[in-house]
């Protein structure tokens, strides 16, 4: 059966609604969130429509899915942040119950949400100024085989490994499973906020892939291409607020030292030519002019 559930949150006077769907006989238990930043829609709608085409019947198990885990900043319509204090919710896993809004809502989905669930998948899209290749990311842990078995499954085009001792994105959902123990990937697909459905049809395969591979959701897995792995990130920034004009898409490769793009002043005047640190493929990119200081322009990929 598939009940509608809240997560109530007192202290926060918030509420969070989430579908929990028991299967027809015991199994492991998969977590999916989605709108931990409130305006990647395409993987807001990729939830919505994966549980109302779901048959309970054909699920072994329990499949857990949060549609809009950030309702603040989905009701507010503001990308990466919650909007009561400006922090990014995906910085802040697993939370702290004494600590800033972000930091109590973090604690309360990690221990509602994740604590417990055999496999965790998150599911994200480039935000309102974000072109975006999709992709999947995995943590080095003791249980990165596992993980590393979610993101093929998932079937994006390219997977990236985050190191533990340098990862570049802390505190994300995807960090804390792994050091809980726990299988899980962060999937991207979709770019800008919008409701792409190509986008949205990418989500929804690669979890009904990702659900039959883990024996939660009946019929074979399909055969998916081989994704091009990369080893970490370089994330960049500009020190100056500027116009910021990428020289680069994305899912291009780049080599060592490429012109990934310029910031210029309001004048015209170019103060910085961003380049490669080494060769790599940026799979996001900042796609709005306007950057403020130490803001950041693009992920590039290590090849």
């Amino acid at each position: 059966m598939i009940t509608r559930r809240t997560l109530d949150i007192p202290e926060l006077d918030l509420s969070i609604p989430y579908f929990d769907v028991q299967g027809r006989a015991d199994g492991p238990r998969l977590t999916v969130l989605s709108g931990v930043h409130g305006a990647e829609y395409a993987s807001i709608a990729a939830v919505r429509e994966f549980v109302r085409d779901l048959d309970p019947s054909a699920v072994t198990g329990r499949i857990v899915l949060v549609p809009v885990v950030n309702v603040p900043g989905f009701w507010a319509r503001v990308p990466f942040v919650v909007p009561a204090d400006g922090e990014n919710l995906n910085r802040n896993f697993p939370g702290d119950p004494a600590g800033t809004y972000t930091q109590v809502l973090a604690h309360h989905v990690y221990e509602t949400f994740m604590r417990g669930s055999d496999y965790l998948v998150d599911m994200h899209a480039g935000d309102v100024p974000e072109a975006l290749e999709p992709f999947t990311i995995f943590e080095e842990s003791p249980v990165e085989a596992a993980s590393l078995d979610l993101a093929r499954a998932f079937g994006l085009g390219h997977i990236v490994r985050q190191a533990a001792a340098a990862r570049t994105v802390a505190g994300s959902t995807c960090a804390a499973a792994a050091d809980a123990g726990i299988p899980a990937i962060i999937a991207e697909s979709g770019q800008n906020g919008l409701l792409d459905r190509a986008a949205i049809d990418r989500h929804r395969a690669g979890l009904t892939n990702l659900a039959r591979s883990i024996g939660v959701l009946d019929g074979e897995p399909w055969p998916v291409r081989e994704a091009r792995h990369h080893e970490g990130w370089h994330w960049l920034r500009t020190e100056r607020a500027g116009w910021w004009e990428p020289a680069v898409s994305v899912g291009e490769s780049v080599p060592a030292g490429g012109l990934l793009g310029t910031v210029a002043d309001v004048w015209g005047e170019v103060f910085a030519e961003v380049r490669a640190p080494e060769a790599g493929t940026p799979l996001f990119l900042t796609s709005s002019p306007a950057v403020a200081a130490d803001g950041l322009l693009l992920g590039l990929a290590r090849d």
